[in-house]
């Protein structure tokens, strides 16, 4: 259950192979590579508890520096490639990283970011700050003396605000233990020494960093994608013979937008078994997929936060639809306004009994009101339990529209305006109204963005009041080139609803080019 133990048995099998390049990383090199990283850690005087931050995109890189700090108890914090420098210094100073590792095209970008915070940087294959390849040759390739398990300490994407730490208690024990995740991998996804893993997100993203670690621990190969993209990713599956995937929902769009004789280009027949997560997925594009690939797509959620997880498999998704399944640990608990559990077939706000404790790093405020009276805690979404205690999900809490005084939750609307042939992809917000307190906002990316304009807006608002209830169909479409997303998937949906929002000076953003149905 540890890399080390792959490095002794199967030395030569690889551990990573990136997609593009076909590059190898065996379990041996990872092994030798973890090791003197761990011993350049312990150089720096870096002890148990301390923390280390990286700015990096997929590169084999990434797992010598996560491995090296997890034998050393260390808490590594992975940061987004896509923010700006001051987005970066605040995580730094929030988190009290004491050395940040950077990739080659990002190290100079925050160069002046860590000499302002005494940030000691090491520039991975670059030439700003202390060079991380160098240094890490000229330790020793074995074990250091005080080996203890570390652990990831990531911040939420930003999607409904500032970045939050989530900051998990350290493991105690040996290195070599089953975790949540490689026990999940077994039993659900029968996942083990022979599996084949597509990662085609970036790793500086919980699921996809952690899902990589938990195969490598079951002795796996993980196939690492530069970035995600369609035909690219069913070329890998063909191409390394693919058993495990973990995907979003975007991915299954855009895969199943792809032209019928390119899909059929591919041979996907090596695929065991797929999930996917991080964003509730259109029953439709599900059922697409499963007709697609077969009874192999299961599902689970949970949060960066892992204060509970569910999990459902194919057979019971198909007796279910639209089910997020049943807990593999935590209790989900459906809550009021006031804390107090509601009925099956109630809405509200998804709380887990019994889950993994954690705290919102820095942030008591945010900590205590992620609990309530019982002591379960939340990470904002809403949703509701059957009888059978499947669990669904609404949308997020703080995505819901008021209008008129209903409650409207975007997720139902924009999961049918994927469905469109000419949308692309699409965001649903409450925009300040005189009479109804919020209106219910439509901002769609189109197929073809030439086609933008009233003519599509009227096509769009006609093809939702066949879908969903008439307060529902939005009283504005509007228009925009590229909708801010994640590259896990996620939309960053604070964004889109700042534009149609006042300003400070009291000045509504608004967006430019677009057509009102």
């Amino acid at each position: 259950m540890h890399p080390s133990v792959h490095a002794a048995a199967t030395p030569a099998k690889p551990a990573l192979i990136m997609a593009a390049s076909g590059e190898p990383v065996t379990f041996e090199m990872l092994e030798d590579r973890s090791n003197r990283t761990a011993h350049l850690l312990r150089s720096l005087g870096l002890v148990r508890g301390d923390v280390i931050a990286l700015l990096l995109d997929n590169r084999p890189e990434f797992f010598d520096l996560v491995w090296g700090a997890h034998r050393c108890g260390l808490y590594y914090v992975c940061i987004s490639t896509q923010l700006l420098p001051a987005e970066i210094e605040f995580i730094l100073q929030d988190c009290g990283a004491k050395v940040l590792f950077a990739a080659p095209g990002l190290d100079g970008k925050v160069a002046d970011v860590a000499r302002a915070n005494a940030v000691d940087l090491f520039s991975v294959a670059g030439k700003t700050g202390r060079d991380y390849l160098a240094e890490r040759e000229a330790m020793p390739a074995t074990r250091i003396a005080d080996e203890s398990a570390g652990n990831d300490m990531l911040y939420s994407s930003g999607t409904t605000g500032r970045p939050k730490g989530i900051k998990p208690p350290l493991p105690d024990g040996p290195l070599a233990v089953p975790n949540g995740l490689t026990r999940l991998g077994e039993s659900a996804y029968g996942m083990g020494p022979d599996t084949v893993f597509l990662s085609p997100a970036p790793l500086y993203h919980a699921a996809p960093l952690r899902w990589c670690m938990a195969v490598q621990m079951l002795g796996g190969t993980v196939v690492v994608m530069d970035k995600f993209d369609p035909e690219a990713a069913l070329a890998a599956i063909e191409r390394y013979g693919v058993t495990h995937a973990q995907w979003v929902p975007t991915h299954f769009v855009r895969m199943l937008k792809l032209p019928d004789e390119v899909r059929a280009r591919y041979d996907c027949s090596t695929l065991r078994n797929v999930f996917h997560a991080a964003a509730p997925c259109p029953v439709e594009v599900k059922q697409a997929m499963i007709a697609w690939w077969g009874p192999i797509v299961h599902e689970f959620y949970g949060g960066t936060e892992a204060n509970g997880l569910t999990n459902i498999g194919p057979q019971d998704w198909l007796r279910k639809p639209g089910s997020v399944g049943l807990p593999m640990w935590g209790t989900p608990k459906i809550c009021d306004e006031d804390g107090n559990e509601l009925p099956a077939g109630q809405t509200g706000t998804i709380y887990f009994a019994d889950g993994q404790p954690f705290e919102y790093h820095n942030d008591p405020e945010k900590t205590a009101a992620s609990r309530n009276a019982h002591g379960w805690t939340t990470i904002g979404d809403v949703g509701w339990l059957d009888e059978d205690g499947f669990l669904y999900l609404t949308d997020r809490k703080s995505y819901m529209i008021i209008s008129g005084g209903v409650n409207i939750y975007p997720q139902e609307i924009e999961n049918q305006l994927l469905l469109h042939p000419e949308v692309a992809d699409a965001a649903v917000i409450g925009a300040p109204d005189p009479d109804l307190g919020e209106r219910v906002v439509a901002v769609v990316q189109p197929a073809d963005p030439d086609a933008a304009g009233p003519e599509l807006a009227e096509r769009i608002t006609a093809f939702l009041r066949t879908k969903v209830g008439r307060i529902k169909v939005p009283r504005q479409v509007d228009f925009d080139p590229a909708l801010p997303r994640t590259p896990t998937g996620k939309l960053m949906k604070r964004l889109v609803r700042d534009r149609y929002w006042p300003d400070r000076d009291g000045n509504p953003l608004g967006l430019s080019g677009g057509g009102k149905a």
